[in-house]
């Protein structure tokens, strides 16, 4: 008898629905990709519709729902909080009272009556409801898709409950907890505490400060860690929380945070300084040599092979890459949707593992996350049906003629959207939902940055290079399919700086081409890497072996599918009207190729940019 798992992650940040089936992961995606609202934290109804329906089942046939997160303990956490800071905080705690005494607090009825509305059903025919612990649902993402039969998992996050670092033990289908820190101790909120002070949205830039820090030097290293973190041998650390606000008021630092750094918080939207590229070296700095630490002290204390990892910190892929590189252990393996929609997912395995007792079966190889292809597929006939509706000329190729012809677009600098096969779960796009070029054309970076995606010039894009010639092209001895390790290039694939162009500083150095692939090296000579898996994706592991065919190179440029402020595209009608609205030359959706210039003339809507930050 079939054993059918929902999880769900809602109301905090970037909500998801997940459906296991027999153990087996069938189906994942976030609710932003339907609502168009990037990182959406509604109830997930959308992406719970997207689930059932792709099982081809309804929600009477799902036999648990499980929630990612404990809303009561979280609640407790709040209280604590504001009775320890009292009376500071109070702004703050009547901001948030509201929210909680209406939505949160009474989580189990509000999602009950969410799913009875869904599902068209009484409150009593619903499917069993649970709730696991925020870091227990994020240990069981990182650990059961994994490879191993036996790891450690490190989790780190902004906060959950309670926890902001958490350390399991991994063996077959248990997940042991070892020891944690908590709130308001936390790698994640400070990282983000630093995303706020130079300028950039929490809980979404903290990607662009990760990309900025190369441009910087690390000189207030010996600062932060004067100051603000007490950073022990072990990598276990507390914050002076004299600096910060996140714990009881509405902002992330305060005015002692403003003294120390010599001036006020970069206001959104103005010019970046070399001041803030400083701060973005010297946080990254710490913040590696704080999950260096970690790790190591980990793998001493459990004395085991490998390491699994999730929460938002997972996502920092320069110090991934350094664990990697430096750390003790054989290898590596981060849940690809590391942040709080991959919540959902690990709740829904820990029933079938943890609540049900269900064994696992790994090979020390593969991970049972299918690249994360987990969202909704469309085929040729769903695409031109929607492309004659709108009478949008096309052409439709199979893959024999298709894949060389795209190979000559790429070859002669054109930027195309690919949309091809099912969608990626995470927040990276995968060679699912992706823009894609020639990684050998040194205006590319500028071109994809400025007219594509219209984000900031410094934001580096991703190699999507082919698994087998990896090690040929980048410092790295093994597969990256998540985009989620950075490595240097091959040394006889660069280019050598000159002696004045050593003397650049920062932002600078950006139009430098440092290698034969100048779009996707960074100014540090890094790269984030994903490595492209015929198995997983056959596809564009074509496209890509065509591209080599022709030019000899086997690595292509890969961004996301989406532009400022908006979510990747899910849809052909998402991928039409971002193809629209920006200056890509092609779009191909499965065998339907269409070129920039046959389209009819398309009245520019620029009042969609205002709405958003740049991300």
């Amino acid at each position: 008898m079939t054993t059918t798992i929902l999880g769900l992650s809602a109301y905090y940040h970037d909500s998801a629905a997940a459906l296991v089936v027999d153990g087996e992961i069938f189906a994942a995606a976030q609710e932003e990709r339907f609502s168009r609202k990037k990182h959406d934290a509604r109830f997930p109804k959308n992406a719970v519709n997207y689930c059932l329906a792709e099982a081809g089942i309804s929600l009477s046939d799902v036999d648990h729902v499980i929630f990612y997160d404990k809303p009561l303990v979280k609640f407790e956490r709040l209280l604590e909080t504001y009775l320890a800071y009292a009376p500071r905080g109070f702004r703050s705690f009547l901001a948030a009272m509201p929210i909680w005494l209406k939505d949160k607090l009474f989580l189990k009825t509000t999602l009950k009556r969410e799913l009875a509305a869904l599902g068209e059903l009484k409150e009593k025919e619903l499917p069993q409801l649970l709730f696991s612990e925020h870091h227990e649902a994020h240990a069981a993402s990182a650990f059961y898709p994994s490879p191993y039969d036996k790891a450690a998992v490190l989790c780190l996050d902004g906060v959950g409950e309670w926890a902001t670092t958490s350390v399991w033990l991994g063996e077959g289908n248990k997940l042991t907890p070892q020891w944690e820190i908590d709130f308001p101790h936390s790698l994640g909120l400070l990282y983000s505490a630093f995303t706020y002070y130079t300028g950039f949205r929490v809980n979404s830039g903290e990607y662009k400060l990760m990309g900025l820090a190369p441009y910087g030097e690390p000189k207030y290293v010996d600062l932060i860690l004067d100051h603000l973190i007490d950073l022990k041998q072990d990598g276990t650390f507390r914050l002076d929380m004299s600096y910060f606000n996140y714990a009881t008021g509405l902002t992330m630092t305060g005015r002692k945070l403003d003294r120390l750094f010599d001036g006020p918080a970069r206001k959104p939207e103005s010019d970046l300084t070399q001041k803030e590229m400083d701060i973005a070296r010297s946080i990254q700095a710490v913040t590696e040599e704080v999950v260096l630490r970690l790790s190591r002290t980990v793998h001493k204390e459990l004395g085991v092979d490998y390491l699994c990892m999730a929460g938002g910190v997972a996502l920092n892929c320069v110090a991934n890459g350094r664990i990697l590189r430096e750390g003790p252990f054989k290898d590596i393996w981060i849940q690809p949707a590391a942040g709080d929609a991959g919540g959902a997912l690990g709740a829904a395995l820990t029933v079938w593992h943890s609540y049900l007792e269900k064994p696992r079966e790994v090979n020390n190889l593969d991970d049972s996350m299918r690249g994360s292809y987990l969202g909704r597929r469309y085929t040729n006939d769903e695409i031109s049906s929607y492309l004659d509706s709108i009478d949008a000329p096309y052409s439709k190729l199979e893959d024999e003629a298709l894949m060389p012809k795209l190979a000559g677009i790429l070859d002669s600098e054109k930027v195309v959207g690919w949309f091809s096969g099912r969608m990626e779960f995470g927040p990276r796009a995968l060679g699912g939902r992706s823009i894609i070029g020639d990684p050998r054309s040194p205006k590319m970076q500028s071109i994809m940055n400025l007219k594509i995606k219209y984000r900031e010039s410094f934001r580096p894009f991703a190699p999507a290079v082919k698994a087998e010639n990896v090690s040929d092209w980048f410092e790295i001895d093994r597969k990256s399919p998540y985009m989620l390790l950075v490595a240097p290039v091959k040394k006889d694939k660069r280019k050598p700086m000159t002696e004045d162009q050593q003397k650049l500083f920062g932002i600078d150095r950006l139009n430098i081409p440092r290698s034969e692939i100048p779009a996707i090296t960074h100014v540090d000579y890094s790269a984030r890497i994903q490595t492209i898996h015929q198995d997983t994706n056959p596809r564009f592991h074509d496209l890509i072996s065509h591209f080599e065919s022709q030019t000899g190179c086997p690595v292509l440029i890969n961004t996301s599918f989406n532009v400022r402020g908006e979510p990747i595209v899910a849809s052909p009608e998402d991928a039409y009207r971002c193809f629209m609205r920006t200056e890509m030359d092609y779009l191909v959706m499965e065998n339907i190729l269409l070129s920039r210039e046959n389209q009819p003339e398309h009245k520019q809507d620029d009042s969609w940019k205002d709405e958003f930050e740049l991300d």
